[in-house]
């Protein structure tokens, strides 16, 4: 089969061997004719075209115009030659005042006349394809342009008001002229109209290329108060050929300021105090008005709401005020005077007032202390208010801070005399105990006019008696028993407190540790017991009553309990034989443990035999009146025997402990063997079988006869409880040939 492949493939390579020489062939004999023809034509005689430029570039050329230039076609050969055509391939490129076909002479010439005429402000390009029957019978020249846009020009701005101009006073803004066009743009005129308008900077004629400026000024010079209008008018070759701006402006007079009022008199003002008075500066001219300083003379006087410098437009107003705030007594005089660049730069307000001294207010008590006032009640003190120098004080105002602290008896406000007096109250009224400091602040127009009584005070608690705890709960008792609970009554107010009495409301209560009367100062404690000792089971309620002279005369303290029947606790069943169970095993029973009577409570269970175990129950342990708990009693033999035990269970029942007897007998467990038998082996000279086991199936077996076993059955006797086993047999020859295992069989120990 190889030897055919080879031959195959050494018979496939000389064919293509043959293939590959008959295409050589072919292709030298092509070679031969194609170098023959050339020879041919070569003989011939043929014009060749040329041009006088190998690309045309017309630049830029403005939109709706166009640009044509010549181009030179010239007969380098030696024979005639004629053009037939000659087109562009972009239509805003064109061949003009040209004929075709044309025929040139051997060493002529002949021109072609292009035309680029944009239609957009882009960029445009093509070829112009020339056909002749010359040797280059078809040539390609490329063709080049960029469309751009007309002039245009745009003025910035197109509108502008000089708003109000002082007449006699020029105002001028710039102005710019830009050419946002494609080509130069030609202003030959610019003329203004409007009565006080002009230019300045703008000379025409004037050229602006594509995307320069030029920047100029117009000028407002107002010869009247009255609104002007007007238009400045650009004349130029751009595609706007008029482009206009329009102006507008006010002339207005000069500003003027003049006050309301013209003067200030602020009459008599207390020393130290002020008193102030509203003044409004109007601008009545008709142009704005520069304030650059306002100035003050007079001792005690300012101003207050001005600030410097300050412009007032026509007809506008700013209000501030005049303020004397004298030192000293007696009459004084002065002026404000208003510095700007009004018709009026220096306008003047005389100002005038005179000082007095105020009087002087003093109190008596100059302090006020309050010492140990009970929480929630008062106590006050009169204080004396007198004004002791000769001008006239009103009081406006009398208040006090500080906890508990307050004023009555006012009735304000008040006017004081030289020498006369007024009264008012101070009460102390504390909500808690502890010391307390505030004051009294007077307020007035005295030279002390803020005037402060320092206040203090100290306030104590009432005696309290406070239980703890608030009520007794002494739960369920049996009947014929007693629980004691403990109560503390403590005096937690700021005084002694005295016990008179302390009394029960039921007669299955009662107290020990007491004896009234019980005087408690603050802070002390009484501790004593309270005794439940019920007569029947039933529930219980009272109260315990503690009178006493605190603040809480009666204090009644909840009572509560339940008197109980005596519980009893029984098992089921009280008696058990687990009878017969093998050693190192065990035997279990469930069991319950049942409470009558009341509910009981079992503390634990003890077994005098530790063979014999009592789980699933969790000390200690509560069960109801009627109900049961549930739990497992074992039997787990260590020895052949009989054998015996008392679990006895202790609790709160009256028939504590309680007994279960448990009994069981303890016996040998059995001996397994495994016997195994088998098929004897058809084949001859078969001298004996091996036996093998193993735990796992299919693997690992071990040989368990010591001697090969003539026999077709053996025993295992070591086998243990619990496992399962797996056994093969093999057959060996009088050669000591062993064959392979056998079918496996198992055998599964019982558990003990």
């Amino acid at each position: 089969m190889s030897e055919s492949v080879r031959g195959v493939r050494k018979l496939s390579t000389a064919l293509q061997g043959l293939v590959i020489l008959a295409a050589l062939s072919l292709l030298v004999g092509c070679q031969g004719l194609s170098t023959g023809s050339t020879q041919t034509q070569q003989q011939s005689e043929v014009g060749t075209l040329g041009l006088s430029s190998s690309s045309v570039d017309f630049g830029n050329v403005t939109v709706g115009t166009s640009k044509t230039v010549a181009i030179t076609a010239s007969n380098t050969g030696s024979a005639s030659l004629t053009i037939s055509s000659a087109a562009p391939t972009a239509s805003q490129f064109s061949l003009n005042q040209t004929v075709l076909p044309i025929t040139i002479a051997a060493g002529q010439k002949a021109t072609l006349n292009v035309t680029f005429k944009p239609t957009a402000a882009t960029s445009s390009k093509a070829n112009l394809t020339i056909g002749s029957n010359a040797s280059n019978s078809s040539l390609s020249l490329p063709l080049s342009g960029d469309g751009v846009a007309a002039g245009q020009l745009t003025l910035s701005p197109l509108t502008f008001n000089f708003g109000n101009v002082v007449v006699g006073v020029s105002q001028s803004t710039p102005v710019t002229l830009t050419n946002v066009g494609g080509s130069t743009v030609n202003v030959s005129q610019a003329t203004i109209s409007g009565s006080g308008f002009s230019v300045s900077g703008l000379n025409v004629p004037l050229s602006l290329a594509a995307g320069s400026s030029a920047s100029f000024s117009v000028i407002f010079d107002p010869a009247s108060a009255a609104s002007d209008s007007g238009t400045l008018s650009i004349t130029s070759d751009a595609s706007n050929s008029s482009l206009s701006m329009t102006l507008s402006g006010t002339g207005v007079t000069d500003g003027t300021l003049s006050l309301n009022p013209a003067s200030v008199a602020l009459g008599s003002v207390l020393t130290g105090g002020s008193q102030k008075q509203l003044v409004t500066l109007t601008n009545t001219g008709g142009s704005s008005v520069n304030l650059s300083q306002a100035s003050v003379s007079g001792a005690g006087f300012s101003l207050s709401g001005l600030t410097t410098p300050l412009t007032l437009t026509a007809s506008q107003s700013t209000s501030f005020y005049v303020v004397f705030s004298p030192q000293s007594s007696g009459a004084v005089t002065g002026a404000v005077v208003f510095s700007s660049d009004a018709s009026n730069p220096s306008l003047n307000l005389p100002v005038s007032g005179t000082g007095l001294a105020p009087g002087s207010l003093s109190p008596n008590p100059s302090s006020v202390d309050f010492s140990n006032v009970k929480v929630g009640s008062s106590q006050s003190t009169q204080v004396t208010l007198t004004n002791s120098s000769g001008a006239s004080v009103t009081v406006t105002q009398i208040t006090a801070s500080g906890s508990g602290f307050s004023v009555s008896g006012t009735n304000l406000p008040v006017t004081l005399t030289a020498g006369q007096g007024t009264n008012f109250n101070v009460v102390f009224n504390p909500q808690s105990a502890g010391s307390v400091s505030g004051s009294v602040t007077v307020t007035s127009n005295a030279s002390n006019s803020t005037l402060n009584i320092p206040l203090s005070g100290s306030a104590v608690l009432p005696g309290t008696m406070g239980p703890n705890p608030t009520s007794l709960s002494f739960g369920n008792v049996q009947v014929g028993s007693n629980r004691t609970l403990s109560e503390t009554v403590t005096n937690t107010g700021g005084s002694s407190a005295t016990i008179s009495q302390v009394t029960l409301t039921n007669s299955a209560f009662t107290t020990s540790g007491i004896t009234p009367p019980v005087t408690l100062t603050a802070g002390q404690s009484v501790t004593f017991n309270v005794i439940f000792a019920p007569s029947s089971a039933t529930g219980f309620s009272g109260n315990l009553v503690v009178t006493s002279n605190a603040s809480n005369p009666t204090l009644t303290i909840p009572l509560s309990g339940t008197g109980t029947p005596v519980g009893q606790l029984a098992v089921s069943p009280t008696s058990w034989n687990f009878g017969s169970v093998v050693v190192g095993t065990s035997g279990s029973q469930t069991m319950q443990l049942n409470a009558s009577g009341t509910s009981v409570t079992v503390s634990s269970v003890n077994v005098n035999n530790s063979e014999f175990t009592i789980t699933g129950i969790t000390f200690p342990v509560t069960i109801a009146a009627g109900q049961s708990k549930q739990f497992t009693a074992t039997f787990t033999p260590q020895a052949t025997g009989a054998t015996s035990a008392t679990a006895s269970f202790t609790s709160n029942a009256s028939n504590s402990p309680t007994l279960l007897s448990l009994s069981g007998t303890g016996t040998a467990p059995p001996v397994y063997s495994v016997g195994l038998s088998w098929t004897a082996s058809t084949s001859p000279n078969i001298a004996g079988y091996n036996v093998y086991r193993s735990t796992t199936l299919g693997q690992n077996y071990a040989k368990i006869n010591s001697t090969l076993d003539g026999n077709t059955s053996y025993t295992d006797n070591n086998v243990t409880d619990g496992v399962t086993y797996y056994y093969v047999t093999t057959a060996v020859d009088n050669n000591n040939q062993e064959s392979s295992y056998s079918t496996p069989a198992s055998a599964s120990i019982p558990a003990p």
